[in-house]
């Protein structure tokens, strides 16, 4: 039996140095501290939420080889298979599935200027996931180098996908069509009515076999009070970022696909 060290309570964690910031106050300190120890707690919770996420048992196998549509090696469109989408020696596959065309409802303008400002509303791509992909654009190129595969997935057709990329300035995502396939609904990214809802998920190869081994699932949960699902909460930047704010999570905005 391996034996797991006890961890220090977090409120009693040494200090490297003895932090002070210009005037601050005692009392500042003091309630910074216990924060501290908070933020201490939630960075060892988010490891074991990794350490149970990374025990899973095997997911389900994949149903079929889907076909989607993507840009060659030449930069013309081509058929391309999930099991191609395993690079050598990169056995996760992560995958967003980004909701283009927008949920219904969403009332937000669509793109300004571009080839997909043609498009009506509601077949625009929803800004919250441009937003987030704003970011994983730059972050793609890292993900790969690190021995992970990343793609994003969409129901519109692969030539607007590319157009509203360079209008984005997108250069660093992998785009996928699943326009001719089912993906998206068997991994619960489009709902029995064909409306495009955003999800995670991550496939794992062993051998020839792929099974799938996480989704982002809270997104099909109950929120609570005056909070929205965060179903990719822990890698959303943009939210998280203005947690660490006085003012906190903006309660009436919105990401847009262009500010004034």
């Amino acid at each position: 039996m391996v034996k797991v060290k006890k961890l220090v309570p977090a409120s009693k964690l040494a200090r490297k140095n003895d932090i002070r910031f210009p005037n601050e106050s005692t009392a500042y300190r003091r309630a910074r501290d216990k924060l501290l120890a908070k933020e201490i707690e939630l960075r060892r919770a988010m490891e074991a939420v990794a350490v149970q996420r990374r025990a899973l048992p095997q997911g389900g196998m994949v149903p079929e080889d889907y076909v989607f549509e993507g840009l060659g090696p030449d930069g013309k469109a081509a058929k391309v298979t999930l099991s191609e989408l395993f690079a050598p020696r990169k056995d996760s596959l992560i995958a967003y599935s980004f909701m283009f065309p927008r949920y219904p409802k969403d009332d937000r303008p669509g793109p300004a200027e571009g080839a997909t400002a043609q498009l009506k509303r509601e077949d625009a791509p929803c800004p919250s996931c441009t937003a987030f992909l704003d970011s994983l654009d730059g972050a793609a190129k890292h993900i790969e180098a690190a021995g992970f595969n990343f793609v994003v997935i969409a129901a519109a057709p692969l030539d607007q996908l590319i157009a509203f990329a360079k209008d984005r300035g997108w250069e660093g995502l992998r785009l996928l069509s699943s326009g001719g396939n089912s993906f998206k609904h068997d991994y619960h990214a489009e709902t029995a009515e064909g409306h495009q809802m955003p999800m995670m998920t991550v496939f794992h190869r062993k051998g020839k076999a792929i099974r799938h081994f996480w989704s982002s699932e809270m997104f099909w949960t109950d929120t609570d009070p005056r909070q929205d699902p965060r179903h990719a909460g822990t890698i959303e930047p943009l939210w998280n970022i203005f947690d660490l704010t006085r003012k906190g999570r903006p309660s009436r905005w919105q990401e847009q696909l262009q500010y004034e």
